[in-house]
């Protein structure tokens, strides 16, 4: 569900409000709210650091009742700071009908807002009501800021919905619905590939063949106002893999139970797509979601199979749990030769070897140009959705060499070393000699339990790194 929490922003802290968060640092002297006692001999008393994440609640009197003031820690108020510092006010107002928060000075207020609204954030089934916040009134900063800070979280919340929505509901084609529906709310253009219209696309077909529910192909089009002949066009590409057994190639039970988030990469690229009108993006942006359920049947596609991905390249399929290379390789093709782009980036939650190598907190970065890279990299730190930089590494791209195909779809000794490099090898032979990345988003896609701006399930992680990127 969206995030049900309602922003407002004020020039001025509301009256008598129950509960008002105020920002705490070295440099503050007083605060804008009576309190009982002095700041500095509150803070003394608390033993406050000033750190983002503290908060500290004080009593206060409110007419003829008791309010609360919450003292917040603001760090060095860059933006990290300032989003945990949000997620932290958020997740002690739960359960309550309004918190004002007094805004900092200094430092970048839009990523207080993501914090807080994000922390906000609940997936329910059912009348189960929700223990968010109602409302948070910000006051003391520019509404556009704020704004955009709101943006970026409900952005993210779209991708956080899509990813957690069950799989008995989310097939191909509710997703490529969902699309749909995205854009005729947010004016971009959209076109649904399904049936014989896949007929080009074999790795998709390959991959949905098993599944009572088809596999779809979705591209979704933004052109930005004034755009002219020169106006750089980027495609991105997401995974939308709605389930993922591992086809014949069966997963345990437990490398299951989290496989409805497998199209998280799709949900990326579609949360971004609704955003880049309010984001003011000047560049034209292609989104493509690749979208099949990878299950089991008489059907699938069986180990040993040989497909010919669009485009024409033949692949012997060793593994068919390595099948999001599969579909994402039909749509970097087809971006290569029929959308010209100026610079192509895929997103998916690709590898678990992309987890092992780098945990939970960041996201695997393979990319054939510099520039793009720095920049991918730069709007990481930003956004707070970090990436490594990892390599190509010319070593393995032998390992993809197969007796009787064009290539093979993971290491032909499947030894399972350098998993993510191999698969990254695999799709940069369907980009041309374009300027691409991969972005392999398997560690930080998912989160095992409510934590700062995190609730327990999908994160949404890649959106507002793909924003900032394509705002800058």
């Amino acid at each position: 569900m969206p995030i049900e929490t309602t922003l407002t922003v004020s020039d001025r802290l509301p009256e008598n409000a129950e509960l008002t968060a105020v920002p705490f640092g070295p440099d503050l002297a007083a605060s804008p709210v009576e309190l009982p006692v002095p700041v500095s001999a509150l803070l003394s008393h608390y033993e406050a650091k000033g750190e983002p994440g503290e908060v500290f609640e004080v009593p206060v009197v409110r007419g003829d009742g008791v309010g609360r003031v919450l003292l917040y820690g603001t760090g060095d108020c860059s933006a990290p700071a300032l989003r945990k510092a949000g997620a932290a006010i958020a997740r002690k107002a739960k359960g309550r009908p309004s918190l004002s928060v007094v805004v900092p000075a200094h430092g970048d207020v839009s990523a207080l807002v993501e914090g807080a609204l994000l922390a906000s954030y609940t997936f329910r089934i059912g009348q189960t009501r929700t223990s968010a916040v109602e409302e948070i009134v910000f006051s003391g900063a520019d509404e556009p800021a704020l704004r955009r800070g709101e943006v970026a979280a409900r952005a993210t919340a779209l991708a956080r919905d899509l990813v957690n929505t069950p799989a008995d509901v989310k097939t191909p084609e509710w997703l490529a619905e969902q699309a749909r529906i995205i854009a005729a709310d947010h004016g971009l253009a959209v076109r649904v590939w399904a049936d014989g219209d896949l007929g080009e696309f074999g790795g998709i077909r390959a991959v949905g063949q098993g599944s009572i529910h088809p596999p779809r192909f979705v591209q979704l089009q933004y052109t930005p106002e004034n755009a002219g002949d020169g106006t750089p066009h980027v495609v991105l590409a997401g995974k939308g893999i709605t389930f993922d057994t591992g086809g014949l190639s069966l997963k345990p039970n437990e490398g299951m139970k989290t496989m409805k988030t497998d199209m998280a990469g799709g949900a990326v690229v579609m949360a971004v797509m609704s955003a880049l009108a309010a984001f003011e993006v000047p560049v034209r942006v292609t989104g493509l979601i690749a979208c099949a359920e990878n299950a089991i049947s008489g059907s699938a596609q069986r180990p040993s199979d040989v497909i010919t991905q669009y485009g024409g390249r033949t692949v012997e399929v060793l593994n068919t749990d390595a099948e999001g290379r599969l579909v994402l390789a039909d749509a970097l093709a087809y971006a290569d030769a029929e959308l010209d782009p100026d610079v192509m980036i895929d997103i998916a939650t690709l590898t678990g070897a992309a987890k092992v190598a780098l945990g939970v907190s960041l996201g695997a970065l393979y990319a054939t140009d510099e520039s793009v890279a720095d920049s991918l990299l730069s709007a990481g730190e930003i956004s707070g959705d970090r990436f490594w930089r990892m390599p190509l590494l010319e070593d393995y791209r032998a390992d993809l060499d197969s007796d009787v195909a064009d290539l093979t779809n993971v290491d032909r000794k499947m030894s399972g070393a350098a998993g993510s490099v191999i698969a990254a090898l695999y799709l940069r032979e369907f980009v041309g000699e374009r300027p691409w990345a991969h972005l392999d988003i398997a560690g930080p896609a998912r989160s095992a339990a409510d934590d700062g701006q995190f609730t327990k399930g999908a994160t949404g992680f890649g959106v507002r790194m793909l924003l900032s990127y394509l705002a800058a």
